[in-house]
């Protein structure tokens, strides 16, 4: 049975999960929605909140994953980023940042604070 995207889109955002979990991060959330988008993952690592998105691709035929993740989707994650970080009370003081886990075949690349955060 052939998988939909949004089961394709759980199968891979589960094993960058457990590679944030294998590499000591703490999985806080799981696809994180509000009015302003959605984030795959948030997790704490050593006191910092990092907002994670996850990118697959079979191939590199049509570029690395991580190009995908664009202005406009940069702006979208960074502000449901805000919105979940002054929802939740955090102090201006909390450090936090934005990562990319790109999954293409079976090799997982994480680029560590990947992009800033996007008015």
């Amino acid at each position: 049975m052939k998988q939909n995207n949004h089961q394709k889109g759980a199968q891979y955002e589960g094993i960058a999960a457990r590679y944030l979990e294998r590499n000591g991060y703490l999985i806080l959330e799981q696809n994180y929605r509000c009015h302003y988008g959605e984030i795959d993952i948030i997790a704490e690592q050593q006191g910092t909140l990092v907002f994670v998105e996850i990118k697959y691709r079979q191939s590199d035929r049509y570029g690395s994953p991580s190009t995908a993740v664009d202005y406009r989707k940069r702006r979208h994650i960074s502000r449901t980023a805000l919105h979940y970080y002054s929802y939740h009370g955090y102090e201006q003081e909390k450090p936090c940042r934005f990562d990319v886990i790109e999954i293409q075949g079976r090799k997982i690349r994480h680029l560590i604070n990947a992009f800033e955060y996007e008015e």
